[in-house]
C-alpha cells in the first residue's frame, strides 16, 4: 500500500512537470512568433530626415496657389501615374469652398508622395506686395492664418512673389521681404525661394514647352547655378496646366525620369532645410 502511495505521488509529479513544460514550451513558441520591432515599416511624418544620396540630384517640384481646379487635380494626377513626389504650396483664400476643400485634404493626406505648405492666405494682400511687406505684423498673421485654415503640417513658407530664402538661420532675398524673413526665422520657419520657374504667359499658358524645361534643368545642374548643391527647386502655377498642357508636364516628368540620377523629393527633404543635417 505503501509502494502504491509513493507510485502515485512520483506518477502525479511528473504530469505537473510534464504539464508545466508543456505551458513553458508553448509560451516561448508564442514569443518567438512575434515579430521584431525592426520589422514593423516606419511611416515618415511631414517634416522628418531622411538620407540623402550624395551621388545623385535632387529635383523638388514645387507648384505655387493651389487649390485651383482643374490644374491642381491635373497635376496631381500626372504625378500619381508617374509616381513621383511634389510639394503643394497653397493659399487660404483659395480654398474657398468644400471641393476646394476636399482638394486640399486630398493633398494633405497623401504624404510621402505630397506635401503641403504654406503660401500665406491672402497671396501678399491679393498681390499688393509692396503694402504686404511694409507691415510685417500683417504679413506675419496671413501666414498664420494660413497654416490654421489649411492644416499645414510643416513650418515651411514660400512667400508671394518674392524669391527668398530662410533656412536654419539664414537668411537671403529681395530687401522689402528681409524684415518678414527675419520673423520667419525667429519663430521657426523655413522659407523656400526657387532656381527655375516655369514661366507663363496670357490666360496662364505655359511658355517654355517640356522639352525646354527638361533642358534648363540640365543646365542648372551641369552649371552649379542651383541654391543648394545637387538640388534644385523648379516653381510653376497649379492653373497653367488645363487641357492639352497637362500632356506637357507629363512629358516634362518622363524626359527627367530618364536621368537615373534625378531624384523626386519633397521640399522638407531639402538639403539646407531639413532637421538632422
Amino acid at each position: 500500500m505503501v509502494m502504491s502511495n509513493m507510485f502515485a505521488k512520483a506518477t502525479l509529479t511528473l504530469s505537473v512537470v510534464a504539464i508545466f513544460a508543456s505551458c513553458k514550451g508553448d509560451g516561448a513558441k508564442e514569443k518567438k512568433a512575434q515579430p521584431a520591432k525592426d520589422s514593423v515599416p516606419t511611416v515618415l511624418a511631414p517634416g522628418s530626415s531622411i538620407k540623402l544620396d550624395p551621388a545623385k540630384k535632387y529635383v523638388y517640384i514645387t507648384w505655387d496657389d493651389g487649390p485651383q481646379p482643374p490644374g491642381t487635380i491635373n497635376c496631381e494626377e500626372v504625378f500619381r501615374e508617374e509616381g513621383i513626389k511634389a510639394t503643394f504650396f497653397m493659399v487660404g483664400l483659395h480654398q474657398f469652398s468644400a471641393s476646394r476643400a476636399r482638394i486640399v485634404d486630398t493633398i494633405r493626406n497623401s504624404y510621402p508622395q505630397f506635401l503641403l505648405a504654406n503660401h500665406s492666405h491672402s497671396h501678399g494682400f491679393r498681390d499688393h506686395y509692396r503694402e504686404f511687406y511694409a507691415n510685417p505684423d500683417s504679413a506675419m498673421q496671413d501666414i498664420y492664418t494660413a497654416e490654421k485654415e489649411l492644416k499645414v503640417p510643416v513650418k515651411i513658407v514660400r512667400l508671394p512673389g518674392m524669391n527668398s530664402w530662410v533656412e536654419n538661420g539664414k537668411i537671403q532675398g529681395p530687401h522689402s521681404s528681409l524684415e518678414v524673413c527675419k520673423r520667419l526665422g525667429s519663430a521657426g520657419y523655413n522659407a523656400v525661394g526657387w532656381d527655375l520657374e516655369w514661366r507663363f504667359g496670357r490666360r496662364s499658358v505655359p511658355i517654355q514647352g517640356a522639352e525646354q524645361m527638361a533642358h534648363e534643368v540640365d543646365e542648372k545642374f551641369a552649371n552649379g547655378t542651383t541654391y543648394a548643391a545637387n538640388a534644385i527647386v523648379i516653381l510653376a502655377h497649379d492653373r497653367m496646366f488645363q487641357g492639352q498642357y497637362k500632356d506637357s508636364l507629363r512629358k516634362f516628368i518622363q524626359i527627367l525620369k530618364q536621368n537615373p540620377d534625378y531624384v523626386f523629393e519633397t521640399v522638407d527633404h531639402y538639403p539646407l532645410i531639413q532637421k538632422g543635417k
